[in-house]
């Protein structure tokens, strides 16, 4: 398990949360270890904690966040 705040994270949500991730991070031709990817991750994570918490659920809410 993976915690944040007063969130914990089974290894299936970090699943779901790394694969929309990498997948955004692909499509705009964005480094993983960028500041911007890490920015992205930050939203995700707000996200996913909302109910997006699906792959296809969050990376449709990263494709639509005004900011990243």
């Amino acid at each position: 398990m993976f915690a944040t705040g007063n969130s914990v994270f089974s290894p299936e949500d970090v699943m779901v949360l790394r694969g929309a991730l990498d997948e955004w991070c692909q499509e705009r031709r964005i480094d993983i270890k960028s500041a911007e990817a890490q920015f992205a991750a930050t939203a995700a994570l707000g996200l996913f904690q909302s109910g997006h918490n699906t792959s296809e659920k969050l990376l449709t809410a990263l494709r639509e966040h005004r900011g990243i």
